[in-house]
């Protein structure tokens, strides 16, 4: 299967495509910018919602739903969110179709005119908060911890399966709190359970940090981040968690009366991660083989391939497989048996390699008797005769281990593709080799600007871990406090 992968050296933006396909994680679909996410692809979202989805509840949040359409005159109430989302907005004007007079086709109902135009949800802030009003009278009304699992679309002219398509799925939290302070701690707490699942369960190292000004979420007033590193030394922003202040409170009159009996206005939060993870978690780890799948998201943890060359070898065989299945199912692992007669081994094993299972057993006759079977692990690609007594104990050991590993590796990656400089020459040099380049900026819009139109490379964040670190500017010698990171990305 390997052998139709474009190499990640020849053409890692191929390659990237081709695996999603012959994985069959997505494909394009018949639509301009959509894609169909095919059932193994939308497995592995599905366990990617499951535990945000439990982390999210530990925290105290709950799931509701808000509707698909936005009266377009909610958007005008919040002048930046309006101006960040504009031109990505898909617009709905009528609500009918009739048979054209000819009878050949299907015409827009002229006389179908909406009164007024429905945006096609680009993010539900808007719709949220003109509810919130409904909902929020008093203190006592506060906090309202309550996130959505959706769907949203983004007119985008350049897309890519999972990274960037106009309609994806996603969460978007929106909290509303009684003081500035509660705001801000969701925010920041919000933050590190994005940053933990996305280390511990897709061992993605990230960066936590805050975007500049430039890059800030429209119609917030500080957005915190995570921020990976792809194999190819590109940027991906992995989640998003924004502090909005009292902006969308205002906008649409949301007040309460505090313990006193004095009105104030709501503070506000939201934050998402979409279907973009899943693009994060194919360039991180794969390699020209296939997939590569921390084990903790995998949709199968173990495939199990039998080998057999007579009819009569094939009984003992099976019979031993499953013997093996049950005891790994009983430790809570998925396992795929898979006995089918339709492709020969090594075609299965190419096949599961390109789909990233973590760990491949093969068992024959010769196994059989002497009570052991051939065991695969996808992370390095090494094989082990492993003794049958005691599998599930040594699976359950090898799965930490692989996830364990996949981790490392990327942090590995990310150390040696991370960067220091405060020269501008060099700095344009490190960025050409790929990864992320600390580099010290006076702070101004300006020259954020001109080292984008310059390099291509944005300022994904300013850490939150980094001390202050006076020095001068790279490029205007103007005084700078803190290193921030530069990077090409996604």
């Amino acid at each position: 299967m390997a052998d139709f992968l474009t190499k990640q050296s020849q053409d890692y933006s191929q390659w990237y495509n081709d695996l999603v396909i012959k994985a069959g994680l997505a494909e394009n679909s018949a639509v301009r910018g959509c894609m169909v996410i095919k059932p193994y692809g939308y497995s592995i979202w599905e366990k990617v919602q499951a535990q945000l989805d439990k982390m999210f509840k530990e925290t105290g949040h709950q799931n509701a739903y808000f509707p698909l359409f936005i009266p377009k005159s909610f958007f005008s109430r919040e002048a930046e969110h309006v101006k960040g989302f504009a031109k990505e907005c898909a617009v709905v004007t009528h609500y009918r179709l009739k048979n054209s007079e000819d009878g050949n086709a299907v015409v827009v109902d002229p006389e179908a005119k909406l009164e007024e135009e429905l945006i096609v949800r680009p993010t539900s802030e808007t719709i949220i908060w003109n509810t919130y009003k409904n909902w929020i009278q008093s203190w006592r009304d506060l906090p309202i911890l309550v996130n959505q699992w959706a769907n949203v679309v983004r007119w985008e002219m350049r897309t890519r399966l999972f990274l960037r398509t106009a309609e994806f799925l996603w969460q978007e939290g929106h909290t509303a709190h009684a003081t500035k302070e509660e705001a801000l701690e969701e925010a920041q707490k919000m933050l590190g359970v994005y940053a933990d699942f996305v280390e511990n369960y897709m061992a993605i190292p990230v960066l936590k940090g805050v975007k500049t000004p430039t890059e800030r979420f429209a119609g917030a007033l500080e957005t915190y981040c995570i921020e990976a590193l792809m194999q190819d030394g590109k940027a991906l922003q992995a989640g998003t968690s924004h502090f909005l202040g009292q902006n969308f409170a205002k906008a649409f009159d949301v007040k309460f009366l505090n313990k006193e009996g004095k009105q104030e206005t709501v503070w506000a939060t939201s934050w998402g991660v979409s279907t973009r993870l899943m693009g994060a978690l194919i360039m991180t780890h794969s390699d020209d083989n296939g997939l590569v799948l921390p084990p903790k998201l995998a949709p199968i943890h173990v495939v199990i391939i039998p080998i057999f060359k007579k009819q009569e070898e094939y009984e003992n065989v099976c019979q031993k497989a499953e013997q093996i299945a049950s005891q790994l199912r009983a430790k809570g692992y998925t396992v795929k048996f898979d006995n089918s007669d339709n492709q020969k081994p090594g075609w299965k094993f190419a096949q599961y390699e390109l789909q990233g299972v973590p760990v491949r057993l093969a068992i024959g006759p010769r196994d059989v008797q002497n009570n052991t079977v051939e065991v695969f692990r996808r992370d390095t690609m090494e094989k082990t005769s492993v003794s049958i007594d005691g599998i599930d104990n040594y699976i359950a050991d090898l799965m930490d281990k692989i996830q364990a590993n996949i981790f490392q590796k990327a942090l590995k990656f990310r150390s040696e593709h991370s960067y220091k400089t405060d020269n501008y020459e060099e700095f344009k040099q490190l960025l050409d080799k790929g990864g992320f380049v600390y580099a010290p900026w006076d702070g101004t819009a300006e020259t954020e600007a001109r080292i984008k139109e310059e390099t291509k490379a944005t300022i994904r964040c300013i850490p939150l871990d980094q001390p202050d670190e006076p020095g001068v500017d790279m490029l205007t010698g103007k005084p700078s406090t803190k290193r921030v990171v530069f990077a090409r990305a996604y």
